[in-house]
């Protein structure tokens, strides 16, 4: 039995993309529930998703465990698990690691953009690396089983937190830079010390870091994943499509700014581009999931590869990740 695992998404969160997550036979996605916001207002999050758990429950529940995916799969619902972009929900107390994966929370990254406490975003021009605090946070999440995951993280820091962490760390959603140079895009480098380590690397469907944006063909798209098979190994492969369904474009401003600035951060775009990029149109939305899987098959990779990086690959992933050490 074969599963499908998207390993992130942040869409404006809606029935009806429950009902595609469910046509497209997600059987579990990663959501991100924050980017800035502070341990209070991350509870806020918490609660909306309990209201929609609790209004769909023939859709969707809430995952904690590998087990739940195979739940999700035997009674046909989408296992959803939580995660944040930022390390804003713990604030300054490395208590609230525990307390917040105790709430269900399997991932976090040390950084988005910017530099945090913990780490250096792959924006800021110097990367001295996991800070003090980083460390010991990254000690703490091993502890209780909360994923390290270094999306938007710089290079350094990535590195340190793959030879810091005691467990094997994720980079949930970017491309290889060698496809497209994207800031948040990694190096070679950064791809085989993840692959050697047993991290994942989720492939992002995200226009800014595709080749070719919007206009990016499923081929190139599936090509990129079997060359980067070759530096990671395909068994460290997997999906995080960084669908971000529906959402306004005042979503991006909220995403880049946050409440660090008073003014606007284009990032790597423009003053023209700034809103959300229109997606391929191989994957609209979750109903075109299984594009990938047709477009990995013709690359040449086994099906025993392309099964796993459609999802297999998370789901061990989640089975040793997601509790205490």
């Amino acid at each position: 039995m074969s599963f499908r695992i998207d390993g992130l998404q942040y869409a404006n969160w809606s029935e009806k993309i429950f009902r595609q997550m469910r046509d497209g036979g997600l059987d579990a996605v990663h959501v991100t529930i924050a980017y800035h916001e502070v341990f209070r207002e991350t509870v806020l999050n918490i609660e909306q998703w309990n209201r929609w758990f609790e209004r769909f429950p023939e859709l969707i529940f809430h995952g904690r465990t590998g087990e739940d995916v195979r739940r999700a799969k035997e009674t046909g619902r989408t296992a959803i698990f939580f995660g944040y972009q930022n390390p804003s929900p713990i604030e300054d107390d490395i208590g609230l690691v525990e307390i917040n994966h105790t709430l269900g929370a399997r991932f976090m990254q040390l950084s988005y953009n910017n530099q945090s406490l913990l780490a250096t975003g792959c924006y800021e021009a110097e990367d001295p690396g996991l800070t003090r605090m980083g460390k010991q946070v990254v000690a703490e999440m091993n502890r209780v089983g909360m994923v390290v995951d270094m999306s938007h993280s710089a290079d350094r820091s990535t590195l340190e937190a793959i030879e810091h962490s005691t467990r094997p760390i994720a980079i949930t959603h970017a491309n290889p830079a060698f496809w497209h140079p994207a800031l948040r895009n990694k190096s070679d480098d950064v791809i085989r010390a993840l692959g050697q380590s047993g991290g994942m690397l989720g492939f992002s469907l995200y226009p800014h870091h595709l080749k070719g944006k919007s206009d990016c063909t499923l081929k190139d798209f599936c090509d990129m994943i079997a060359k980067t098979a070759d530096l990671a190994g395909p068994e460290n492969l997997g999906v995080g499509s960084d669908l971000c369904q529906d959402q306004p474009d005042s979503v991006v401003e909220w995403m880049r700014v946050g409440r660090w600035t008073k003014a606007i951060d284009y990032g790597e775009g423009s003053a023209s581009d700034a809103g959300f990029p229109p997606m391929p149109a191989w994957y609209r939305d979750n109903r075109d999931f299984g594009n990938i899987e047709d477009g990995l098959r013709a690359t040449g990779l086994s099906a025993e590869d392309v099964a796993g990086i459609m999802g297999d690959n998370w789901l061990r992933f989640f089975d040793t990740s997601f509790g205490p050490a």
